[in-house]
């Protein structure tokens, strides 16, 4: 989840209302929109919620609204969302929010790709399709470079069903390297051994000659940081693909 930085308080009230500013900026964005307890949307449904409740249907529910659809709320789930609402908080407090809404959610804009909603879910750029390593994968997959001096990492983002083939990081000493799961739900399987689940905040460390592959669910995208260990004389070795039969038997 990317971090939340709010200024309006600052921009509009600092001279006027300091202290108000710094609630408003520091503690209401600053903290508690950035604890990633709730996600944004959740926390964008309970807003225009409360907002429908007391009744406002000024500029700064159109505000959350269009924070609602920056934070990945469709047209259909917000249309969901104030007709619900609509039976708690009044019929005409639900027209008044449709309308802000429908200025929102305008049919003029194209509907989210998939990799575009994805992309809303994961802090890391999902970057450009990998076509340098495209022959060593089954699916498409995308690189995006986030560090490129020191410890190189790279976010690696997998469509459903795209894996890599089964390879080996070698290395005379030291080497192999790190996964970090950042978002959606994958695979990361060692020869020999049962597949593990790779969900957000998963670590996994592959030890260098030590044959394995690593990609997405069937059914979600996933997206991972690699982290490249340093090592002696470090080489890396593709083998064959991940059968569909290998694949498909994991659940």
């Amino acid at each position: 989840m990317s971090k939340i930085i709010q200024t309006a308080g600052r921009d509009q009230l600092g001279t006027f209302a300091p202290d108000f500013a710094e609630y408003n900026d520091d503690i209401l964005f600053g903290r508690v929109w950035n604890d990633g307890t709730l996600d944004l949307k959740t926390r964008s449904t309970i807003v225009i919620s409360v907002f429908m409740g007391r009744g406002l249907a000024d500029s700064s529910l159109k505000y959350h609204l269009m924070t609602a659809k920056k934070n990945g709320i469709t047209k259909n789930e917000i249309a969901a969302i104030i007709t619900h609402a609509a039976f708690y908080a009044g019929w005409p407090m639900g027209w008044a929010a449709f309308n802000l809404a429908k200025e929102v959610w305008s049919d003029s804009e194209p509907a989210l790709t998939d990799k575009e909603k994805f992309q809303k879910e994961i802090f890391f750029p999902i970057g450009n399709p990998n076509d340098g390593y495209a022959q060593y994968f089954r699916g498409r997959s995308y690189l995006a470079p986030v560090s490129t001096e020191q410890v190189p990492i790279y976010n690696v983002t997998f469509e459903p069903g795209c894996r890599n083939n089964w390879h080996i990081h070698h290395a005379k000493s030291g080497g192999g390297q790190m996964l970090l799961c950042v978002g959606g739900r994958g695979w990361y399987q060692e020869a020999g051994r049962e597949a593990v689940e790779l969900l957000p905040g998963r670590v996994v460390n592959i030890p260098a000659e030590v044959k394995h592959w690593h990609g997405a669910a069937a059914d979600s995208w996933m997206a991972h940081l690699a982290i490249e260990v340093a090592g002696e004389k470090t080489s890396n070795e593709w083998c064959e693909p991940v059968s569909d039969e290998e694949y498909g038997s994991l659940r």
